[in-house]
C-alpha cells in the first residue's frame, strides 16, 4: 500500500474503463503461466481508459479495429471512439493519448485521434522496431502496420517519448514496468479516492497480482514480478490497481451510464 498523500493543489480526475471487445473461454494456461490444464476457461475483456477533468481529457490506449478483431478471432463489440462519444468526448478533440505499449490491442486506432500527441516509452519503440521482432514468440502480439504508424507519427512530430517515470500533467504520470514487453508503462492518476493505477498489461488480471502469477506472453519474468511491487507502491490501496483485461472490472464498479453496460467509472 502506498503511503504517499496527494498534494492539496493536485487536480483530481474522473477515470473510466471502456470495454470494446472480448474473447470468451480462453484456456487458463493461456492466461496464467503454469496453470493446471484442467482449470476452467477464462474470459478476456479489452478496454481503453479515459481520464478527464474540466481542464483536459487524456486517453490511455486506443484498442484495435474491426478488421484486426476478425483477423485475430476476437469479438468486436463497439468502436472505442463510440465508447468515448457515449461519454460526450469527441475522439478528434483529444490531445494526449498514453500508449502503454505497442501490442495490437492497444494501438489500432490512430486515425480516430488526429490532434493527439502519443506518449510512449523510448524502450518500447526500440523493442518493437529492433532485432527481437525476428522472433515469433515476441512479435506475435504486434501488428506491423501499427508499429509503422507510430514511426510515421514520430516523423510528424506527434510522439512524446519518455525515459522511465515521468509526469504527463498535474496528477497524471507514467511509470516504466518492463516484463510483458521491454518498454511497457502504466499510468498513475489522482482521484478523490486516492492514487489510482491503470496497470494495463503490467497486470492482466487481479489474480496475477494477488498470487504473483505471470501472463505467458512475457519478455522477462523477473521484471514482470518486480513490476507488481511498483504497482502496489504507487496505488493508495490494492483496490485502486486496475488490471488490464479482467472482466471483473465491469462488475466491480458502477456503470458510468445506466443504459451502457460497457463503461464503468473507476474513481
Amino acid at each position: 500500500m502506498s503511503l504517499a498523500q496527494i498534494p492539496p493543489a493536485t487536480p483530481l480526475y474522473e477515470v473510466y474503463a471502456i470495454k470494446y471487445a472480448e474473447l470468451k473461454q480462453r484456456p487458463a494456461s493461456d492466461i496464467f503461466l503454469g496453470a493446471d490444464p484442467h482449470d476452467a476457461p477464462v474470459d478476456m475483456d479489452y478496454f481503453v481508459w479515459l481520464i478527464r477533468s474540466p481542464e483536459r481529457s487524456v486517453l490511455v490506449d486506443m484498442g484495435f479495429n474491426r478488421n484486426v478483431a476478425a483477423k485475430r478471432g476476437r469479438r468486436f463489440i463497439r468502436c472505442p471512439g463510440d465508447g468515448l462519444r457515449a461519454l460526450s468526448v469527441d475522439p478528434a478533440e483529444i490531445e494526449d493519448v498514453i500508449v502503454t505499449h505497442l501490442h495490437y490491442d492497444h494501438v489500432g486506432n490512430y486515425a480516430l485521434f488526429p490532434k493527439a500527441r502519443f506518449h510512449l516509452q523510448d524502450r518500447e519503440m526500440a523493442f518493437a522496431t529492433g532485432r527481437m521482432m525476428r522472433h515469433r514468440c515476441l512479435c506475435m502480439a504486434y501488428e506491423p502496420e501499427d508499429v509503422c504508424a507510430i514511426v510515421r507519427n514520430v516523423f510528424a512530430g506527434r510522439v512524446e517519448f519518455h525515459d522511465g517515470d515521468e509526469d504527463i500533467a498535474p496528477g497524471i504520470s507514467v511509470h516504466l514496468a518492463p516484463g510483458h514487453t521491454a518498454g511497457l508503462q502504466f499510468v498513475r492518476v489522482a482521484t478523490h479516492r486516492g492514487w489510482m493505477v491503470l496497470a494495463s498489461d503490467a497486470c492482466h488480471y487481479r489474480r496475477h497480482l494477488e498470487r504473483n502469477e505471470v501472463f505467458p506472453l512475457v519478455t522477462s519474468v523477473p521484471d514482470l514480478l518486480e513490476g507488481y511491487g511498483k504497482l502496489r507502491r504507487l496505488a493508495t490501496s490494492s483496490e485502486l490497481i486496475i488490471p488490464g483485461h479482467d472482466p471483473a472490472v465491469l462488475s466491480s464498479f458502477h456503470r458510468a451510464q445506466s443504459d451502457d453496460p460497457l463503461t464503468v467509472r473507476l474513481d
